[in-house]
């Protein structure tokens, strides 16, 4: 039960960093292994949102599969070029697994909630895209010591990749109209 029992500490982490609360750091693993646990808790996650989609739209393919794998990997490579991004903007040095732990864990509250709006009310996604700006502000806030601004550039530049880095990816492969 030691999975439940991280994304359980990553839930009270989370609402700690919300509030601005002292010893955030306490509820999560700053450590390689740490971080390893939330991304294992994350793949975890959207293994049973593919078997979640699946009953609203079939079963798919092995393929099918592996590319919705990939396209939730896209989901951590935005966050890491958010957090090394902004990193390298401003010259920070500081500690980054104070970052990325706990942003993982953010994209695994995300991928859960997301999953079951997506399929019950799913013009309410919008509201999540803008929850999860306010996490990764707080984060970078708490965790990277970021100004006010710099903090909301992370939050808004993460979520934009976050959600423009797919529909991007999707287009690309269609045919330009003939002028």
């Amino acid at each position: 039960m030691t999975i439940l029992r991280a994304l359980q500490q990553a839930f009270y982490g989370w609402i700690m960093i919300i509030r601005g609360e002292l010893l955030w750091q306490d509820r999560f693993r700053l450590t390689i292994p740490g971080l390893a646990t939330a991304l294992v808790l994350f793949y975890v996650f959207a293994i049973l949102a593919v078997v979640l989609a699946s009953l609203d739209m079939g079963v798919p393919t092995a393929m099918g599969f592996v590319v919705f794998l990939l396209y939730q990997s896209l989901w951590l490579a935005s966050l890491l070029i958010g957090v090394f991004g902004t990193r390298f903007a401003i010259k920070d040095r500081g500690p980054v697994l104070p970052l990325l732990v706990p942003g993982v864990y953010a994209l695994t509250f995300y991928l859960i909630l997301g999953a079951l709006v997506s399929l019950a009310i799913p013009f309410l996604l919008p509201l999540l895209w803008l929850g999860l700006i306010v996490m990764l502000f707080r984060l970078g806030r708490v965790a990277g010591n970021w100004s006010f601004g710099v903090s909301a550039a992370f939050g808004v530049l993460t979520v934009l990749l976050l959600v423009g880095t797919p529909i991007a990816l999707y287009m690309m492969p269609a045919p330009v109209p003939a002028a």
